[in-house]
């Protein structure tokens, strides 16, 4: 029997996860919920996905002409796990609920590693949330810093790590975020990237910084690592080469910025334009002495969405092999 997965806030994110599910073999969509009659919410019930809805919004969707197949609670009791995708700081409201009804739930990188305890990254610690009942997939960015850096410390073993974010000031159907025209910096030293990092990989020395600019498309980050083993440049591009979910382009060849990246996306041909692997320029790539530098882009709708499928399959024990559920995931969404 497949597992069945109900998505709490069919969102930038939740939608994703929806359209990956169906993609498995192992797993369905059973319903997803959406807080307001919006044209997400008719799209939702355009896909055939079952619209479940809070128990004070269902006259809302009455009056918009929505049919609704009942409340959160109803979709809680029915499935196996939850996606949460509800806005961050939001979302650790329903953990009672979750509890109370006895279904497992992940949660997304806006929530703090305490609301679960485990932060979960299919490469780096896929094993940890084997059969949990709560897990959280970290961040877009952190999801992107980890596909890195775990086959960099795993071979090379990083001695310090230094990463600045240029980071996208919003998503490209958000008009209420900023800055329009500035950068931004954020003051916070670290940001939460490299804690976050840590909750995945403890050992690792990382420190972050990040400015928010006027974009829409992606986040890019310029990260220099110090290692203990000595490698060269040739090295760390056959491995990232091996590595799954990341990809590697060259400026010479024309993917000279995230533009190029997200109609590389569209190109080949992904739904909703997605680039779900990390992005790192080939001839960006560089060691000098012990220390290595490269750039590389993160799709912030989408990076995140195959680890949510791999958490999944950990938390409910259906592969127990980290590396068959990312190549399963992989050739589902065509990865």
């Amino acid at each position: 029997m497949k597992v069945k997965v109900g998505i709490n806030g069919y969102g930038t994110i939740g939608k994703r996860v929806a359209t990956a599910v169906n993609q498995q073999d192992d797993m369905e969509i059973i319903g997803v919920t959406k807080t307001r009659p919006t044209y997400e919410a008719q799209l939702a019930i355009q896909m055939g996905y079952p619209l479940y809805v809070p128990a004070d919004k269902v006259d809302d969707f009455k009056a918009a002409g929505l049919d609704i197949a009942g409340t959160v609670d109803d979709l809680i009791s029915k499935a196996d796990i939850i996606v949460d995708c509800t806005p961050g700081k939001v979302s650790g409201e329903y953990k009672e609920a979750y509890a109370k009804a006895g279904v497992k739930a992940i949660w997304q990188g806006g929530e703090d590693h305490s609301l679960t305890g485990i932060s979960f990254n299919a490469a780096a610690n896929y094993k940890e949330s084997w059969g949990a009942q709560f897990s959280r997939v970290v961040s877009c960015n952190t999801t992107g810093l980890l596909r890195t850096l775990y086959p960099i410390d795993k071979n090379f073993k990083i001695k310090n790590g230094y990463v600045s974010l240029i980071r996208r000031s919003a998503d490209p159907n958000d008009s209420k975020a900023g800055p329009i025209n500035a950068i931004e910096p954020v003051v916070k030293i670290p940001t939460h990237h490299g804690p976050d990092v840590q909750s995945v990989l403890p050992w690792i020395s990382i420190q972050t910084m990040a400015v928010k600019v006027p974009t829409t498309l992606m986040h890019i980050h310029t990260v220099v690592l110090e290692l203990e083993k000595e490698t060269t440049t040739e090295e760390i591009i056959k491995l990232l080469k091996e590595t799954p979910r990341v990809k590697l382009v060259k400026a010479k060849d024309g993917v000279k910025s995230t533009a190029q990246i997200m109609d590389l996306a569209r190109e080949i041909g992904r739904t909703r334009g997605d680039m779900f692997e990390i992005v790192v320029w080939e001839d960006g790539i560089k060691v000098v002495g012990n220390t290595l530098y490269y750039y590389q882009a993160v799709n912030q709708e989408s990076d995140v969405i195959p680890e949510n499928i791999d958490c999944i399959r950990s938390m409910c024990k259906l592969e127990e092999d980290p590396a068959k559920s990312i190549a399963k995931t992989n050739k589902a969404m065509g990865i």
